[in-house]
Order: C-alpha cells, then structure tokens, then sequence
C-alpha cells in the first residue's frame, strides 16, 4: 500500500508539473520522457545508469541478457539515424535501448511474474524509472522558476557572502590557474553526479536478488526527496549565481562583469531584474546536497568507495564555487538542508523517537535561519565578517556534530562475546 500510494502522488505530482509546463509553452516532465523512447535521449549515461539499478532485481543470466538487448536496440537506432541521416544536435546517441529495456521488464513484471517476484521487478523498474523521472523533473522545476520569479536575491547572497570572504571569486581564479586540466576534471565529476549515486547505490543493493527485498534505507531515497524539496526552496529563494549576476554569462542583465576577478562591493542590496531563462537554482545548492549524501552513504562501504566519495565531494564544491555557479552561502545551507534530510529519511525506517525529531528539528531551524539571515541580514555579515563569518561556520558545524553524534547512537549494538564459563575440575583419586 505504501508503494502504492507514493506511486499515486507521483504521477500526480508528474502531471501537475506536466499541466505546469505546458502552460508556459514547454513540455514537461512526461512528454519529455516519452520523446526518449525515439528520439535522442539526453543523458545516454543515466538512462543506462537507470537500467543498472533496474537490474539489482535480476539474476546474473537475467542482467547479461538485458544488458545485451540495450545495446543490440541502440545499435539499431544508431543505424536507422545513420540511414536516414538523422542528424543528433543535442542529446546523446545512445540511451534509447536502456529505456526500452526497463519498460519491457515492466511488462514482463504484469505479464510473465507472479507473486513476491512480481513485486521484486515492478520495485526495481519503479526504481530505475524514479531516477530518470527526478531528472526530467528537475529540469521542468528549473525552467518554472525562470518563467516564474522574474526578480532575483543574489545581490543580498552576494553581501552575506563576505562574513565567507567571497570563497565563489576565490576559488574561481584558482580554478581558471589551473587551465584545460583541472577544468575539464571538474566540469566532468559536476555533469557526472547521477552516474556517481547510481555506482554508489548499486554497491547498496548488491544483494537484493539474493535476498528477494530491498534495503529499508539507501542512497535514492535521499536523492530522490532532495530533488523533490530543492526546486521548492528555489521558488522562496531565487538565486542565479555568481556567474551570472556578476559574470559575463549574464549579459545585459548582469550587475558587472567582475567574477572571478574583483569581488562585488558592499552595497545596500535590491531585488534585481534577470531574465526568463536562467534557472533560479542557487539557494540551496543540490549538488552540494547530493554529493554531500554520496559522501555520508559511502562511508559504510570498502575503502575505495570512501575514498571515491571523499574525492567527489571535495571535487563538487570546487567546481559549484569555481565554476561561478554558487555562492559560499549556498554551500553551507546545502550542508544543512542534506544532512536534515537524511536524518528524517533514517528516522522514517528506524522510527521516530526523541533524538530524531530533535535533531530533524535542530537541523531545519539552523536552515531557516541561514536563509533567514541572507535575506534580511546580508549587509551586517558583510560589515561584520568576523563576527557573522565563525557564526556561520559554528552553525554549520553545530548541525555536523549533532548529525553525527545523534546517528551513532542509532546504530545497532554489537552483542558482547559470551566468555566461556569455568568448568569444574575432575577430583584426583
């Protein structure tokens, strides 16, 4: 029932967003994912990332025979384009095989299985379609907020961003001295970030076929409710970044082009006039979010995966400051609004009890604040750095620790080693 009822409000939530669109002259998230079953998908990468972590449901037979239909069906499709001379401008070539896989071991699911097997494959084409559905989503969310919030707040996340000292312009000429290199690994490890959950998620699921259920918690499930609350966020808060209120990516509409060379002066900031095409997606920043929940889920897997999800973190937050794309700001809001999420999604398959809603309720208060502070204490963290500066970071730290401490006591106790108990001698004759 449970599954059966989040599946409902999905697809209400997809139309919703689908009506949305359609309204501002867009397609929405449906329509955009129905195209990719003949046209050129728009990540090959996550579809194909999708039917992996389709197949965590199937056998090792089952998996090398779905893996081989994908790429015999976009074999074909690359073929028939090549014929036709269908020319690929945007997308990528492959993908449609990967897609048409998942739909057919749904049909297969209804069709040919029956009982626990059934609920096993539908679980796992519900799955893989949730991860292509968050991205169509988030793209639909992202082109409501520009249609939608014609003013954004990036002068007064620009002020509040001092108490940071301006870590966006700071990182950014360090990211430019590097040249083609370091660019193109960050750009990379940025684009990439779906690809990355779904290796570390298929670690997680490993031994679902085997076991015949899924865990109770895994790395989608944050992902996914983080995709979901973001854009919302973005509608309160809209924010372009950097490189566009500051940057030559802006045109007209920017204030300056002065990022990442001279860091924006203290002002009295205003709401500020963009256009209807940049997203408003700074405020929080979801890749900081996810790669922050790669970073926390990786930590109960084998050395390489915690050392790949240390790298990816790290690597994220160069590239969102150094990329221009964010503020420090958003970073650390980013922080908090990940940490207080995965705490609920914990709390949800522990049970909640009073460490958990304290901490769930600790973590969203230090997030309004911050939010809170940005807008209507932008210019007193900008005059008063070394004060608002060691704030910010306390608060951030604040919620770490208390994440931290909370969730090791969650953990299931090791019983003792039962000491063996002295037996008596035999008695000498």
């Amino acid at each position: 029932m449970l599954w059966t009822a989040a599946s409902v409000v999905a697809l209400g939530f997809l139309i919703a967003l689908e009506i949305a669109a359609r309204g501002y002259g867009l397609r929405g998230p449906i329509a955009n994912q129905v195209r990719e079953v003949i046209f050129a998908p728009k990540s090959g990468f996550l579809l194909y990332g999708s039917m992996a972590l389709m197949m965590v449901v199937l056998t090792w037979r089952q998996r090398l025979i779905a893996a081989g239909a994908a790429i015999g069906i976009d074999i074909v499709f690359v073929l028939v384009r090549w014929a036709a001379d269908i020319k690929v401008t945007e997308g990528h070539l492959f993908g449609n095989g990967a897609l048409w896989v998942i739909l057919g071991c749904g049909v297969i699911a209804v069709t040919r299985r029956t009982g626990q097997e059934r609920v096993l494959w539908l679980k796992g084409v519900g799955l893989g379609l949730l991860l292509v559905a968050g991205r169509k989503t988030g793209d639909t969310w992202l082109l409501i907020t520009s249609k939608t919030r014609p003013a954004v707040l990036d002068q007064y996340v620009a002020t509040a961003d001092h108490a940071l000292g301006n870590p966006s312009w700071l990182v950014g000429r360090m990211v430019r001295a590097t040249g083609p290199i370091g660019e193109h690994f960050l750009d990379f490890v940025y684009g990439q970030l779906a690809v990355a959950a779904v290796v570390f998620t298929l670690y997680q699921l490993r031994n679902v076929a085997v076991e015949g259920r899924f865990p109770g918690h895994h790395l989608v499930r944050t992902f996914l409710v983080i995709g979901l609350l973001g854009p919302g966020i973005y509608m309160i808060f809209p924010v372009v970044g950097p490189i566009f209120a500051y940057g030559a990516d802006g045109g007209h509409w920017a204030m300056a082009d002065m990022w990442p060379g001279t860091p924006p002066p203290i002002n009295t900031p205003h709401h500020m006039p963009f256009d209807e095409i940049t997203p408003r997606n700074c405020m929080p920043s979801l890749h900081t979010a996810w790669a922050t929940a790669i970073f926390i889920h990786s930590r109960k897997g084998p050395r390489v995966l915690r050392v790949a999800g240390t790298v990816w973190l790290i690597a994220t937050l160069a590239a969102t400051l150094g990329f221009g794309y964010h503020y420090g700001a958003d970073l650390v809001a980013g922080v908090v609004f990940t940490l207080t999420i995965e705490a609920a999604m914990r709390s949800l398959e522990r049970g909640w009890d009073r460490s958990a809603i304290q901490l769930v309720t600790y973590g969203a208060a230090v997030f309004t604040v911050l939010l809170l502070s940005y807008r209507y204490l932008s210019v007193e963290m900008a005059e008063y750095p070394w004060v608002f500066g060691p704030l910010l970071v306390l608060a951030l730290a604040s919620v770490v620790y208390s994440y931290v401490r909370t969730t090791k006591l969650w953990e299931p106790k090791a019983a003792p080693a039962r000491q063996p108990r002295p037996q008596p001698q035999p008695e000498l004759a």
